[in-house]
């Protein structure tokens, strides 16, 4: 039978790319992989597997798919000449060295940890780990350094990091024979996963050291210090690299991860870099106008408050607030103005405000900041 075209076995055009092709072949391999095709009709997709599989490594290989493009299949057939035939025709390294690359993607997806091969053996990255630290506003705009304890492993003391009671030692895998690894096969395929016996290690303990349990480590607190700069934000974290979980098989520390969380301030309230914050005056300061001492975090300063302020009046106290991470300058203070009514009044002090009340009255709109008093407002209102 003659056979099909590659780039027609693979849904792809003759000008497809490298990477299109890479992932047209990802998808005729999992569709007609013979692991998901049993019973009736596995036949079949075992055949579309093997043409699948011959069309990627034919327009994978720069040189071959060049001859190919050329000559057609005589200039990729191995008994004309036009490259080194191995097993099944198919290049000197066979099919695992052909298509590892391809499976490897497929069959790696969602795996955790990053694992990497280190002496013919898995090893993992360990998991990164988050501390919640919580501060002062203050110490959010100045900075400071800080001391946390947190868990952490350390060598066990007793069997030195081998895992093994005092004098035994471990054993090699009998399973995978040391290499941590272990090959599963269906026909022509293979596939290779962490050995289920010694779990990657190569190695089995007999007798565990009854310290850490076979370990090889132990759970301990220590210190670390953590700088924490001036202008954090809620919620900005700190990264202390290589203090999260330990990896496994000699793999690299994950790393832990400082989060900042900042105490509720009893006067000011952050947004970004700015601050803002209530100034409680009283009626007579508000109506006469004057100087107010006002609250920064750097200390008190003075702001002139005009005749007749009214409530919720907004000052703003530039370069005030607070200085971000990222930022060129500090923010701003936004100081809103509230006006406290007296409570608990005296005989005389209720006969002084009825006389200013009467006072105004006599005076018209012209005491009210507005145009018109809130009655005449109500009776045009009713009109």
């Amino acid at each position: 039978m003659a056979k099909r075209d590659y780039y027609e076995v693979l849904g792809v055009a003759k000008n497809a790319s490298e990477d299109d092709i890479k992932k047209a072949y990802r998808k005729m391999a999992m569709k007609h992989h013979p692991d998901r095709n049993q019973g009736e009709g596995a036949k079949a997709s075992e055949e579309k597997f093997k043409e699948a599989k011959e069309a990627y490594e034919m327009l994978s290989d720069a040189q071959k798919r060049q001859a190919y493009d050329q000559f057609g299949h005589a200039g990729v057939d191995p008994n004309a000449g036009g490259f080194r035939g191995g097993p099944e025709g198919f290049g000197g390294g066979g099919f695992a060295e052909a298509f590892g690359d391809i499976f490897g993607d497929i069959f790696s997806q969602g795996g955790g940890g990053g694992g990497q091969r280190r002496g013919g053996q898995q090893v993992y990255r360990g998991a990164d780990l988050s501390y919640a630290m919580e501060i002062t506003l203050e110490e959010a705009a100045l900075g400071k350094e800080a001391q946390i304890r947190i868990p952490t492993w350390e060598e066990c003391d007793t069997c030195h990091g081998s895992g093994a009671k005092p004098g035994t030692s471990a054993k090699t895998c009998t399973t995978c024979h040391g290499s941590g690894t272990v090959h599963l096969r269906q026909g022509f395929f293979s596939i290779q996963q962490t050995c289920p016996h010694c779990h990657g290690t190569g190695k089995i303990i007999p007798e565990p050291c009854t310290t850490c349990n076979g370990q090889g480590k132990v759970k301990k607190q220590k210190t670390l210090e953590v700088k924490i700069p001036a202008g954090i934000n809620e919620g900005q974290r700190i990264a202390l690299r290589g203090h999260g979980e330990p990896g496994t098989q000699g793999g690299p520390a994950g790393d832990l991860y400082v989060e900042i969380r900042i105490k509720q301030h009893d006067i000011f309230e952050r947004d970004g870099d700015d601050l803002h914050c209530t100034v409680p005056v009283s009626v007579i300061t508000a109506a006469l106008g004057g100087s107010v001492s006002v609250p920064t975090l750097g200390g008190e300063a003075e702001i002139e408050l005009p005749e007749g302020t009214q409530h919720g009046k907004t000052f703003r106290l530039r370069g005030k607030g607070i200085k971000g991470i990222r930022s060129n300058y500090p923010g701003d203070l936004y100081c809103h103005i509230q006006i406290e009514i007296p409570i608990k009044l005296s005989e005389h002090q209720r006969k002084l405000l009825k006389e200013l009340d009467e006072s105004l009255k006599k005076g018209g709109d012209k005491h009210s900041p507005t145009a018109k008093s809130w009655t005449d407002r109500m009776k045009d209102l009713f009109k």
